[in-house]
C-alpha cells in the first residue's frame, strides 16, 4: 500500500475548506493537508479495525467538513518536571468534540516537539466524557514546544491535524539541529536510512533495523503497523506523518512520503521489538536544500 501525506506551508492560517481539508491550529503558520488514503492519525489502544490502514488512494470530501482547533487547558509546563497536558478539540462554535473514529487503535495521536527539534514525544492521551484529553508528560528542556493532535471526527470523510504552542518554563539553552546522518542508534539498535526526500515528488524511504550487527527480522506491530514515521521541518515545523508500505516484519520498513518544500527535516521512526517501542531520530536535507558548512569552510555553519 502506497501511503503518503502531502504537506504545504502558507504564510497565514486558513480555515478548513471543502475538498482539500486543510487543517491549522491557533494561527500557527504551517497548514497541513491530509488526505484519507494517506498518512492518517493513530487512535485509542484496544480498539481499531482490520490492520488499521486506510484504503489505497485519495478520497473526495463530501459537501462540507467541520473545522477544529485545539483549546489548551495547560498552555504552560515546567522543564524536567512531570506534569499533565490537557486540551480539548473544539469546533468552530467552541463546542468540544466527543465523537471520534479510531485509526490505528487510537482516537487521537499527540506529537510533541521542541522548536529546535531535539525533544520529541509521541503520546496517546485519554479522553473524559466532556471531551477533555489529558496525558502525563515530562519535557527535559525549557522553551517553546508545538503539539500536533492527529485525529478523525466520527462521520468525517477525512482526518485532520491541529497544532498549538506550549511554553515550558526553565533555563533556556538553544540547541542547534543535530548533524545530518543516515544512521541512528537507540538502546543497542542501529537504524539505517536509505533514500532521499525530493520536494514535489513521492520519495521512497527505507529504514533498516539491526541489533548487535544482526538484522532484526521479527519486529512487532505497533498500532497496526511495523513502523510509524513522523517528519518535522526545521523553522516552521511542517508536519508529515506516514505509515509504512506493505511488508515486514523487518529488517526493512519502507515508506513513501511527499513534501513540497526544501529544507532540513528531523525524521522520527517509532518501531517495536521485544515488547518495547523505541524511537530512532535522523536529520536529513531534501534534494536542493543548502546544508550547513563547518566553520572555516565557506564561512559559518548555517544556523
Amino acid at each position: 500500500m502506497n501511503t503518503a501525506l502531502r504537506i504545504t506551508a502558507f504564510a497565514t492560517a486558513l480555515a478548513a475548506t471543502f475538498g482539500t481539508a486543510y487543517a491549522v491550529g491557533n494561527g500557527i503558520d504551517p497548514v497541513i493537508e491530509k488526505k484519507d488514503g494517506g498518512a492518517a492519525a493513530h487512535a485509542e489502544e484496544g480498539g481499531g479495525h482490520g490492520d488499521g490502514h486506510g484504503e489505497k488512494g485519495d478520497k473526495t470530501a463530501p459537501a462540507a467538513e467541520a473545522s477544529y482547533r485545539i483549546g489548551l487547558k495547560t498552555p504552560r509546563l515546567t522543564a524536567d518536571r512531570r506534569g499533565e497536558l490537557s486540551f480539548v478539540i473544539e469546533d468552530e462554535k467552541g463546542r468540544p468534540l466527543t465523537a471520534y473514529s479510531r485509526e490505528h487503535g487510537k482516537e487521537l495521536h499527540l506529537i510533541v516537539a521542541s522548536r529546535d527539534l531535539t525533544v520529541y514525544r509521541h503520546l496517546h492521551p485519554a479522553r473524559d466524557a466532556t471531551g477533555t484529553w489529558s496525558t502525563p508528560v515530562d519535557l527535559p528542556e525549557a522553551g517553546s514546544y508545538r503539539i500536533f493532535a492527529d485525529f478523525k471526527a466520527k462521520g468525517a470523510a477525512e482526518g485532520t491535524v491541529q497544532a498549538a504552542e506550549v511554553a515550558v518554563a526553565g533555563p533556556y539553552k538553544p540547541k542547534e539541529l543535530p548533524k545530518a546522518s543516515t544512521v541512528a542508534e537507540v538502546d543497542g539498535y542501529e537504524v539505517r536510512l536509505g533514500g532521499k526526500l525530493t520536494p514535489g515528488k513521492a520519495s521512497d524511504l527505507v529504514l533498516n533495523v539491526s541489533k548487535d550487527g544482526r538484522p532484526v527480522k521479527n519486529l512487532q506491530p505497533y498500532l497496526g503497523a511495523y513502523g510509524h514515521l513522523v517528519a518535522l521541518r526545521e523553522g516552521d515545523l511542517e508536519y508529515l506523518h506516514v505509515h509504512p508500505n506493505e511488508g515486514g516484519p523487518g529488517p526493512d520498513i519502507s515508506f513513501t512520503a511527499e513534501t513540497t518544500a526544501k529544507g532540513a527535516y528531523r525524521l522520527f521512526l517509532d518501531f517495536q521489538h521485544e515488547g518495547k517501542v523505541r524511537t530512532a531520530a535522523f536529520t536529513v536535507y531534501t534534494d536542493g536544500a543548502a546544508q550547513p558548512q563547518p566553520e572555516g569552510e565557506g564561512g559559518g555553519h548555517g544556523h
